[in-house]
């Protein structure tokens, strides 16, 4: 008999980086399994034997999906091909509902067990796919305490196991060493521009945050900007968009958990990083900017008030988020100024951003992933 195969699919940075870290309790517990997978760098790094790189694929909206439509089918071919070849004793799904459930499906029809690893946002639109999603797997993995009793309703075998970042989300340099060895004053307010790990999230977003940045140092000329380049992202590419803007930004590469604490403030794409940002006690604002036929539709399909997982995780508006029309220049700018200059506003924000961690678990989410997954391996 050969070795256990566990076989992962991250279709998306964020993925990639929490698939990385429970591979690595993974093989802490059973250093002999082999782990293959279509994913990224970091599940790269890990040493996942890696057959697709899900960057290619690592886009956001409807329209934007079908600009890269035959790159998913080419993706899906090559994961049902894959999957029939090497017939893994375990399938883990990181997210990335529409393509992962398709593979599901397939994984279904060669008797492989399936474990789903963060939930399809069935509490945010779609609700009733919940029912498609327990005939698809065995198992639900659950990163948020809430999620649970959705699946319990349902009937569907589910776990909690708390959300990775509680263990990860650590500033390893102080925030006065870190500005120093960015070239930033100690006194000048710094505000963070967080675009997010997508191509498509850069288009739409970086733009209006060059824009809002060079008005805010209109009135303001002694704020500088600083902004973290994903390791999904090409450096030069986002380096040439900013040397084109009036504006000097501080670009950076790793170490994003020193570099939110040196932000007096932040302008934040609408996904994980605005938990990072949570975690470290930093007041910020969102902006959710899609194709206008993408915003039309998910507009019409979310079933919650929140887009943003800092306010959807505590079920109340505690961070602004600006959408599509209302993600302007003059909007963004007076929300961060305020932030900035707002001693009341800017305290109440950085008590409420404490009730993210409340939500998030105990920590040890990665290690009691590693162990759920294992447990597959057993039966």
């Amino acid at each position: 008999m050969g070795k256990p195969h566990i076989m992962i699919l991250a279709g998306e940075a964020s993925g990639d980086a929490h698939a990385a870290e429970f591979v690595g309790q993974i093989w802490q517990i059973c250093p002999l399994v082999h782990i293959s997978g279509m994913g990224s760098k970091e599940m790269k790094k890990s040493g996942v034997d890696v057959f697709f790189d899900s960057s290619i694929i690592a886009v956001m909206g409807i329209i934007e999906v079908l600009k890269r439509w035959g790159d998913i089918k080419r993706a899906m071919a090559i994961v049902r091909q894959t999957m029939e070849q090497t017939r893994p004793d375990l399938l883990i799904l990181v997210d990335y509902p529409e393509f992962n459930l398709k593979m599901a499906r397939h994984a279904r029809t060669l008797g492989i067990k399936v474990l789903f690893y963060i939930s399809p946002q069935v509490w945010a639109w779609r609700p009733k796919r919940i029912q498609k999603i327990g005939r698809l797997i065995d198992h639900m993995a659950v990163i948020f305490k809430f999620e649970e009793s959705y699946y319990h309703a349902a009937n569907i075998p589910v776990s909690f196991v708390g959300h990775p970042l509680l263990d990860k989300v650590v500033a390893t340099i102080p925030a006065d060493q870190m500005r120093q060895q960015l070239g930033l004053d100690t006194i000048q307010p710094v505000v963070g521009l967080f675009p997010g790990s997508r191509d498509s999230e850069i288009e739409r977003i970086l733009p209006l945050m060059l824009e809002t940045a060079a008005s805010m140092l209109s009135r303001t000329p002694e704020i500088r900007f600083v902004m973290p380049v994903a390791s999904s992202l090409d450096y030069d590419a986002i380096e040439r968009l900013c040397q084109q803007s009036s504006v000097d930004i501080v670009l950076t590469r790793g170490n994003i958990y020193s570099l939110i604490p040196c932000c007096k403030a932040i302008i934040s794409c609408s996904g994980t990083v605005t938990l990072e940002i949570a975690l470290l006690g930093v007041p910020m604002c969102i902006i959710y900017k899609l194709s206008w036929l993408s915003y039309q539709i998910m507009s019409r399909l979310i079933t919650i008030p929140y887009v943003g997982l800092v306010n959807i995780v505590v079920n109340q508006s505690i961070v602004r988020e600006f959408l599509q029309g209302n993600a302007t220049v003059a909007n963004i700018s007076a929300e961060i100024f305020r932030l900035l200059e707002d001693g009341d506003y800017r305290n109440t924000m950085i008590q409420n951003l404490h009730l993210v961690r409340e939500n998030l678990g105990e920590g040890g989410g990665s290690k009691k992933m590693a162990k759920l997954a294992l447990s597959f391996l057993k039966d």
